[in-house]
């Protein structure tokens, strides 16, 4: 770990950002050039004190986990991603199809959507960032780990994932993901994270063996009703985003203007801002 090398490669990249570059308020008496710590840190999902530890060349040795959330506050490309896990100490990510690294351009068009349900969806269904809107809308979806991370794979192992959906629905969600997982399959082949989880999900649910045997690979878009527990039924358009370089996909829900849906929507955004602001309350320390 080079701790000068670091804390300097932090400091120029975060200077190197405009508020409205992440989408962030200038203000009219901001004279900081660049970001600030805290909204780097906020960005990355971070306390402060831990950012700014390592811009100061006394943080402890940052895991892989907090780079990758590091490399993508600062709005990292591919290359300065790895020059950032190399300068830690750690080899740089291999550069698979499937990568959790969103492009800055894939990002910045997420900064713009603070106000909306909105997230980004890895090659096999893993929930890779969630706007606050679209965590009081799904719940957050970003901290399962192993195949749990895959959306249709929970939807085929746990019930309690479908409580989102109203249960005369659940049947075509059932079509769609068992879809999204043999186009993941023929995009990735053979030995990947896709093979694998199909294979787990042919031996453990009955239900997506039935499916898979249709051999499928039709999807439904357009509406989606969501089952809120505050809020009810609402009736939303899912727009979709692809980043073919990278296999991912960025998912917008809207309403109609002038509905009760799109009235639900704006106290839904009220919901997740209370929300954000309850969790930093309680942060007391990053993990290192």
């Amino acid at each position: 770990m080079d701790r000068q090398q670091l804390a300097d490669f932090l400091r120029t990249r975060r200077e190197a950002l405009q508020p409205e570059d992440v989408g962030l308020a200038r203000g009219p008496r901001r004279r900081t050039h660049g970001l600030r710590r805290e909204e780097v840190a906020a960005l990355s999902g971070m306390s402060t004190d831990y950012y700014a530890r390592l811009e100061q060349e006394r943080g402890p040795q940052p895991s892989e986990q907090m780079l990758a959330a590091i490399a993508r506050g600062l709005r990292l490309d591919l290359d300065e991603r790895d020059h950032l896990f190399q300068l830690a100490g750690h080899n740089a990510p291999a550069r698979a199809l499937r990568t959790d690294h969103i492009s800055p351009g894939l990002m910045r068009v997420l900064d713009r959507l603070a106000d909306t349900p909105a997230q980004v969806i890895g090659g096999v269904g893993e929930t890779l960032i969630q706007t606050p809107p679209a965590v009081a809308l799904l719940g957050d979806q970003t901290s399962f780990t192993g195949m749990r991370r895959s959306t249709p794979y929970r939807w085929f192992t746990d019930p309690t994932s479908r409580r989102i959906y109203p249960e005369e629905d659940h049947d075509i969600h059932s079509r769609n993901y068992a879809a999204d997982l043999r186009r993941a399959l023929a995009r990735e082949g053979s030995g990947s994270q896709a093979d694998r989880i199909v294979h787990a999900l042919l031996e453990e649910s009955p239900e997506f063996a039935e499916r898979w045997a249709r051999h499928e690979v039709a999807r439904r878009h357009g509406e989606k009703r969501m089952q809120h527990p505050e809020l009810g039924i609402l009736t939303l358009h899912c727009q979709l985003l692809l980043d073919e370089e990278q296999a991912q996909t960025l998912l917008v829900f809207t309403a109609r203007p002038g509905t009760d849906d799109h009235d639900k929507l704006a106290l839904l955004s009220v919901i997740g801002t209370q929300q954000l602001a309850s969790s930093s309350a309680h942060e007391s320390s990053a993990p290192a």
